[in-house]
This record gives structure tokens, sequence and C-alpha cells, in this order.
């Protein structure tokens, strides 16, 4: 990658001031890479940290002119190498962008900009009766504009849907500078194309947004009941799973984690770990009728052969055993270092999908400890190998392949909520086909004739 002349990266900084643009390589460092990715980033010619629509616009209108590939960023929480950068880069953070423009109870919307933390919105929102649905694991941390560029789901998507579900509008800077919105502030609305479900998901290759108008949902009026469950193997909680799905009982919570990430953290947390359970299924209903809607999940788990099964009401029992769940890739990452994949199936197909990662990880004598959102068919297996390494090995690699391909085979994609970024985009075609790659690249190109956006992620 060409850098770009220091006369051209001056007037930027001529532009927009030094407290929004950063030049110095050690200032620069910490916007070049994601969480977990590992992929090597480049080094940006300098970061320009918005606090406004404007400032977006002015370093996009500056880098169309120049030609510089543009890496947008958030809170940096993802970790599929979305926001690892390449040489000669500009990197535009939003996360200081933290506005809540306007929370309405009457609308049951808020508007807020990209840099607002998930769990702020929905502390927001809690003071007048509502919430924010979505909730990834990483939501004290993850920003919205970040949910919003991956689509993020969370423990609470099984019955409010992930994030797209969640947005009514935008406003977003497109690679030449220019300011649009999209959608509406209404329930309804379908005029024009829907550019909104396009933005969404889209891993900043099409443009930045700037502010989103999202839609917010009643809280529930009573404590959720919670249903926890133990099983001698994975393969009868993933069945449960499947059961409590086709009783349609509308579960607001349905997690599963298998016995290498229960024994991570039990070894961490000391959580009480039964040396006979391999699996815990934990299950919650939030509305008025929780209590038989619970009753009637924890049949299925009896049902299932479950060794355990322990129902309650307690708040605070629940809010312990969700905290458990939400420290489970915390927990794992103290086994060695980790490749947290993401996979998602129909969710008939759940217990095939467990089999198939537990027969793949035994044939290339690997540690895959598996959490999941079950109730979505969203597994996540985490591939574990020694620390300290230059690369990733190959069994990893290889066996990673392996899970993908099982889960196109059963009908099912390549991530649900925690994108392409750069890791998985070797794969897309694989899902996609060659026709609907064309479509997509037709958009990107349309939009985004330079190729300045995020080069090398998503498409």
């Amino acid at each position: 990658m060409t850098l770009p002349a220091l006369s051209a990266v001056s007037e930027l900084v001529q532009a927009l001031g030094d407290d929004r643009t950063l030049t110095d390589p050690d200032r620069i460092r910490d916007f070049c890479h994601d969480e977990h990715s590992y992929v090597t980033p480049g080094a940006p010619c300098a970061v320009v940290v918005a606090r406004t629509a404007a400032d977006v616009q002015s370093a996009l209108r500056w880098a169309a002119a120049n030609r510089v590939p543009v890496i947008p960023r958030g809170a940096g929480t993802g970790i599929v190498g979305g926001t690892a950068t390449i040489d000669g880069c500009l990197v535009i953070s939003v996360a200081r962008m933290t506005a809540i423009k306007e929370l309405s109870p009457q609308d049951e919307l808020a508007v807020v900009e990209p840099g607002v933390v998930n769990a702020d919105l929905d502390r927001a929102a809690r003071a007048h009766g509502l919430m924010y649905a979505p909730d990834p694991s990483s939501y004290a941390s993850c920003t919205i504009g970040g949910n919003l560029a991956t689509n993020a789901g969370g423990l609470r998507c099984v019955k409010y849907g992930v994030t797209r579900d969640s947005v009514l509008g935008l406003e977003a800077v497109l690679a030449n500078g220019e300011l649009i919105k999209t959608g509406r502030r209404t329930v309804k609305g379908v005029t024009g194309y829907d550019l909104t479900g396009l933005l969404v998901g889209s891993e900043g290759t099409l443009g930045i947004i700037t502010s989103a108008t999202l839609r917010l949902r009643p809280a529930p009026k009573h404590p959720p009941v919670t249903v926890a469950a133990e099983f001698a193997n994975v393969i009868d909680a993933a069945e449960a799973v499947w059961a409590i799905v086709r009783a349609s009982v509308g579960p607001s919570l349905l997690e599963l984690m298998d016995r290498t990430t229960l024994q991570a953290l039990d070894d961490w947390r000391h959580i009480g770990l039964d040396p006979k359970t391999n699996a815990m299924l934990l299950c919650q209903a939030d509305g008025p009728d929780a209590a038989a809607a619970a009753q009637v999940m924890a049949d299925c788990c009896t049902d299932n052969r479950a060794t355990v099964v322990a129902v309650s009401d307690d708040e605070a029992e629940a809010a312990q055993l969700l905290d458990v769940r939400r420290m489970a890739f915390t927990a794992i990452e103290r086994i060695g270092a980790c490749l947290i994949e993401d996979v998602c199936v129909p969710r008939s197909k759940l217990p095939d999908m467990f089999a198939a990662v537990e027969r793949i990880a035994a044939a290339h004598d690997l540690t895959v400890p598996t959490v999941a959102h079950a109730g979505d068919g969203n597994l996540h297996p985490v591939f574990v190998f020694d620390r300290g390494l230059d690369e990733i090995p190959s069994a990893v690699w290889d066996a990673a392949e392996e899970v993908f391909r099982a889960a196109l085979d059963l009908g099912g994609t390549l991530t649900g909520e925690h994108g392409v970024g750069t890791l998985k985009r070797h794969w897309l075609n694989a899902e996609l086909g060659d026709a609907t790659m064309a479509a997509q690249l037709a958009i990107k190109n349309a939009l985004d004739p330079l190729g300045i956006m995020n080069p090398g992620k998503a498409i």
C-alpha cells in the first residue's frame, strides 16, 4: 500500500485539528487491531478520533481525494479482524461519539451515536420501563456502532432478535463523504429499498454509521423464571433445546455450555461442578406466563435425560447464573490462546452440529470448548492452542474449516453474529455461491467505487 504524502496528512490534521487527528505511531498502535483476531496489523498514516458526523465526512472526503483506504472502528471488541489495519490506511474511530441524543418513552425508541455502550443504552431505557434488547456477551464494553456493523446478537436474541431487528433507521456517511439518512421513526415503513438493513451487518465496507434510531421494548414487569439443567452429555442437552423450541413456549434465553467450558469456569470461579456433569443448559422465560413456560422447559430437560433440573424465580440466582455464562470466554482464555468461532445451524440440527464439533476436535486432538446461544442454533466453538506461537497452528485451521463445512452441510451459515471480517473471507463463496457474490460485489462497487471502505473485509 502506497503511503499518502506527508503534505496530504498535514492537510487532514489542519482540517480536523490535533485533538481529533493522531499521527504519532505510539498513540496510533492501540487503534490497529481488534480483540482476538490474530491478524497482523499494518501501520496507519493517521487516526481520526471523530466527535461529530461532520468529522467523519471531512475524513472520508480527504480519504477519497487521496485514495486512502479507511478502517472504521468502534470499541474494538470484535474477534474476526474486522478493524485490523493495513499499511497507509486511515482509521476513523467513532468511539467518542457517545451521545444518547433522544430517548422517547412514548414512541419506544432512542436515537444514539455509535460510541454509546450497549449496556449504557439499556440502563437508560430501563429508567423508563423499557429495555434495549440486543445484549452481546461483551455488552458492558461493546458499542452500538460495532453491534450495528456486525449485526450482533446476544443472550436474549432467541426471543427479541438480533441487532437488525431493533433498528428503525440510520444516519451514515458514504465513501465520498456524503451523509445519508435511511429508514424511519415509525413502526412500519416500506418506502424505497431497505438501505437500513443493508448497512446493518456490512462491517464498515459501505459507509460509517454516525447515528441510529433504535427500537426499545417494554421491560418485563416481573422477574424471569430460570431453569438450570445438567446433562451427562452435550448431545442430550442439544436435544432438550430442540424439544423446548418445538414446545413453542417463547423462551427469552437458551444458553448451552459443554463440559470443557464448565471445567474452565470451575477451575477459575469454583462453581461447584459435579464430575458427572458434561453440559449445562440455562433457560429463562420473562413473560406473564413465565412460571408455566419454565415448567414446560424443565419437563423438556427431564424428558431428554437431564440429571439435575432446578427452577427458580430468584433474581439474584438468575443474575449469578447469567454472569457465569458471560464469563465463559474469559475462563476459556485462561487455558491457552483461542480462536473463537461462530457458526449457526437450523435449530433442528443443533444436536448434529454439537456431535460434529466433538468428532472434529477428537480427530485433530484439539481442545474445543463450545458455548451456544442454543435457542438460535448459534454455536461458538473455541479452538485452544499453545500461547506464544507466531501463527495459528495448521491443525486449528484444518479443524475450523471442517466445522465450517459441517455447518454449511447442515443448512447453516459461517457466522451468526461475529461477522466475516478478515478471517472468514476465504470460505464466503462456499456459502454464497458465484451469483450471490457477484450481486454483493455490485452493491459494494456502487457505494464504494474506489474500494476504500474497509478493504479486505466481509466480502
